[in-house]
């Protein structure tokens, strides 16, 4: 369509622009939004006086936000982890299970038995999911092939479902580090030696990513070992995102402001110190409350976040194991109700800020000039947005101005 009008009893357009002290998402009521190829060309406060237009396509919901990012998510999964989880429930221990052969692993397999038509077709049908419940943009990571052959299928498979514009956008991270394949025979050094010297330049030569990430934690990899990929990564061009802390604080979010990371993911475990380095080097912290609730961990240090200026992002982790979801609405929900953040702080965190964390300045937001990534709810406030509905509340999702919800 090349013109849409939006009435929108309540606009929330997480523009700081618009923003004050006493309404930090900076809200319009009944406002009307109008879309002319695929951008926002007007924004009228209050303009419900104004008569709808004949000829041009109108639509009126009660709430309307930006496009909903979901800036973590593992997505490109195939196969079940269901016994897992029922054992994890039972009160198994999670890494326990991987030591015995399951969790990433056991998805390596799933990845490596799968063909790059079966891969993007079971992530195009998660994508619409997602979209179903407001998401525009989500951040897709690669990570459970755990070989260059298997890890550059999983990239394909991204990289198809990136250039279908009826799914959500996708911006696809190389989770370089992830686990160790059974064919390393347990030299972590030598396997990140050679995903960093020989690995890397292969994909990124590619063009199949646009972020590199590593699993910096313990038994998983280590400061020392991931280094040389975030440095190799920067010297390609290429954005560093690390998950970090999930288990134990082994020197993550240092590395992370040393290599000036785009983002640290879960953070439940942080060192002295580490929240004001994050601040200085403008990482932004990746909240992943549903994994943490599944692993039945204490939340990360929000406070020590918080007064440190870290700017929070709000992510579902979407993934077979720790994380069985595709809702970011519920990681909302849940990031409220389990970690402490404010609806403000959560509506912009998985808005604005999720989309500052994966280099897309323009999305997130509701303003003039801006691409028309936008949802429409029936709910009367975004308040309602975190409530734990277990059911999609969503009228519309448009991604520059067309629908794929």
């Amino acid at each position: 369509m090349s013109e849409l009008v939006i009435r929108a009893r309540r606009l929330v357009t997480c523009d700081p622009h618009r923003a004050t002290a006493d309404d930090r998402l900076g809200v319009i009521e009944n406002a009307i939004v109008r879309v002319r190829e695929g951008r926002i060309d007007t924004i009228i406060a209050d303009g419900f006086a104004e008569p709808s237009q004949e000829g041009v396509n109108t639509v009126e919901t009660d709430l309307v936000t930006p496009g909903l990012v979901d800036a973590h998510t593992h997505a490109a999964w195939v196969g079940s982890r269901h016994d897992e989880y029922a054992i994890r429930m039972a009160g198994g221990d999670y890494e326990a299970i991987a030591r015995a052969g399951g969790g990433i692993v056991a998805s390596m397999r799933a990845v490596r038995a799968a063909s790059v038509d079966e891969i993007a077709s079971v992530l195009s049908a998660r994508l619409r999911r997602m979209a179903a419940q407001g998401v525009t943009t989500v951040e897709v990571k690669s990570g459970y092939g755990l070989s260059l052959e298997a890890e550059r299928k999983q990239l394909e498979a991204i990289a198809r479902c990136a250039a279908d514009p009826s799914l959500p956008r996708v911006v696809a991270t190389y989770l370089a580090l992830h686990a160790l394949p059974p064919e390393a025979a347990g030299d972590r050094d030598a396997f990140a030696a050679r995903v960093a010297e020989h690995e890397l330049p292969k994909v990124a030569e590619l063009g199949l990513c646009r972020f590199v990430d590593a699993y910096v934690d313990r038994s998983a990899f280590s400061v020392a070992q991931a280094r040389p990929l975030c440095e190799r990564a920067r010297a390609l061009g290429l954005g560093v995102r690390l998950h970090v802390g999930q288990f134990a604080d082994v020197g993550g979010a240092t590395l992370a402001a040393d290599v000036g990371a785009s983002s640290v993911d879960h953070v439940e475990h942080l060192g002295e110190g580490d929240a004001e380095r994050l601040a200085e080097a403008g990482v932004a912290a990746v909240l992943l409350p549903v994994a943490s609730y599944t692993l039945k961990q204490d939340p990360p240090p929000i406070d020590r976040l918080r007064r440190a200026g870290v700017r929070l992002v709000v992510a579902s982790d979407a993934n077979p194991g720790t994380a069985p979801t595709e809702s970011l609405p519920l990681a909302m929900a849940f990031a409220v109700r389990s970690y402490g953040l404010t609806v403000p702080e959560t509506i912009a965190g998985a808005t604005r800020e999720a989309a500052r964390s994966l280099a897309l300045p323009e999305r997130g937001v509701v303003r003039e000039g801006a691409p028309a990534d936008l949802a429409g709810f029936d709910v009367p406030h975004e308040a309602a947005l975190v409530q734990p509905w277990g059911t999609s509340r969503l009228r519309f999702a448009l991604r520059d101005g067309h629908a794929i919800a």
